[in-house]
């Protein structure tokens, strides 16, 4: 995931986590605005029936003259049978007036948790929620006050309203507000994701500049201003100066050695041959010259391998041109296959009309050095494959030799790595040949890889682009 998109959707995330605060924090103040009122509204109307029944107003008329005509109200009345008011007493009190909204059918009954507090409190607040001749339910707020008189009788006043319009406002701020914010969110996402691009968009600009560049680093282009992306390219311009000096640093280095070993080790295995065809000399001493001579090669190889690094400066210089891939790996494998040992053999599967786009010298150095790899690896059996792939073609080097271990593949083309150094060692190996292959191959615009089973061999393959047969010219 980019990080432009990981910025959006975190802004994004924010955004919908604040309207949902908001809207939550509005609707339950817009929620308990509205009940306070419908309260007020629902006391102000018990208070006046409290009034008007201290007043000894006839029972009948006390609804008509002290409530609006959308109020559902009821006045019940009892007898305390034991000389203390019960809950039972309060269950059996009879219905004596109720207003005219409620059908002939309908009381106002109370919950019974609700008749516990009445008792206890001598006031209580429920719903109710009571069906409609049409069809449906409606839901009230009910207020139920409790009045005891002196003769051992008590009153029960209650009044509700309905809730259908508190209801309906929060419905539709919610439908509402909900819209609102899906809007407000894909506008949000929107800027954001825009934002973030003109933002990026400079950064974006050196990292393909960056990407552009060959092996050896060249210096960006700097920026006018002091913003952060102009510090970072200052940043980075340093850096890469360093880097440059460091890399010539190196390259010297690398041909001042190469230059400096290749006399001294010429004329070390100079002598150790003269002394081994010419001087007669005893089994021991035999053994000893042959060990200096076996590590004078090694020697050799590694600064012929150095040398042509610092030459190149680690990006190799290749000429293209139509290769012919038959007669190219049919070449290495006449060389290599004399110095098999006996029972072992270099097996060609290569169409004769299949060419590649390469420099011939470089990818006989890449193929040879796979096959010697190959025979260093104790196999007897080595087969050069090739496949078209209309505009590529793959060559694989496979082999039945040892294997390499899994852990040492990711590593196996860098510079000095080697899978067992002793016996790397001991065979001659500098450490540096895969990772000039690969050089080299991407030099070619192609790529290597390899695969490996301990035991079982290994498979070295290259990508190379194909090109068409090479026509003769006319002169």
């Amino acid at each position: 995931m980019t990080l432009r998109t990981r910025v959006t959707l975190l802004t994004v995330a924010l955004l919908m986590a604040s309207l949902t605060l908001i809207g939550a924090v509005v609707y339950g103040l817009l929620q308990g605005f509205l009940y306070r009122n419908l309260r007020s509204e629902i006391q102000a109307s018990t208070q006046q029936v409290i009034r008007l029944i201290g007043e000894r107003v006839q029972v009948v008329d006390i609804l008509k003259l002290a409530l609006p005509a959308n109020v559902y109200s009821q006045i019940d009345y009892g007898f305390i049978r034991t000389g203390k008011l019960t809950l039972p007493d309060l269950l059996q009190a009879v219905e004596v007036v109720k207003g005219p909204l409620l059908q002939p059918n309908q009381r106002l009954v109370l919950p019974k948790r609700a008749y516990e507090e009445l008792l206890s409190k001598g006031e209580t607040w429920t719903t109710l929620s009571l069906p409609l001749e049409q069809g449906g339910r409606i839901n009230l707020l009910v207020n139920a006050v409790l009045l005891q008189g002196s003769s051992g009788d008590f009153v029960i006043s209650t009044v509700g309203r309905p809730t259908e319009s508190i209801d309906f406002t929060l419905d539709q701020l919610a439908r509402i507000y909900t819209a609102t914010a899906l809007i407000v969110l894909m506008l949000g996402a929107w800027l954001a994701y825009r934002l973030m691009s003109r933002t990026l968009e400079p950064l974006e600009w050196v990292a393909k500049r960056a990407e552009q560049m060959s092996e050896r680093p060249a210096k960006l282009p700097e920026l006018e201003g002091n913003n952060e992306v102009a510090a970072l390219v200052r940043a980075l311009n340093g850096m890469l100066a360093r880097l440059e000096e460091s890399w010539e640093t190196q390259t010297r280095f690398l041909a001042d050695a190469s230059h400096e070993l290749r006399t001294p080790v010429t004329a070390i295995l100079g002598h150790v041959s003269y002394l081994l065809r010419r001087t007669p000399l005893t089994e021991q001493q035999r053994e000893s010259l042959e060990i200096v001579r076996r590590e004078g090669e090694r020697m050799k190889k590694l600064v012929g391998d150095l040398l042509e690094l610092s030459k190149t400066g680690g990006t190799w210089r290749v000429e293209l041109s139509p290769v012919h891939l038959h007669t190219l790996l049919a070449e290495i494998a006449e060389e290599y296959g004399q110095s098999f040992p006996q029972g072992g053999r270099i097996q060609l599967e290569v169409p004769e009309d299949l060419w590649v786009l390469g420099d011939v010298e470089r990818l006989h150095q890449v193929f040879a050095n796979m096959v010697s790899n190959a025979q260093k690896a104790q196999a007897s059996e080595i087969r050069l494959v090739a496949r078209d792939l209309q505009e590529r073609v793959v060559i694989r080097v496979e082999d039945n030799g040892e294997g390499i271990p899994p852990e040492h593949l990711p590593h196996l083309f860098e510079r000095f790595y080697r899978v067992d150094k002793a016996r790397d060692r001991e065979r001659g190996g500098s450490g540096l040949g895969l990772s000039i292959v690969k050089a080299i191959v991407e030099a070619h615009g192609g790529s290597v890889w390899v695969e490996s089973e301990v035991g079982r061999g290994s498979v070295f393959s290259v990508s190379l682009r194909r090109a068409e047969k090479q026509l003769p010219t006319l002169v």
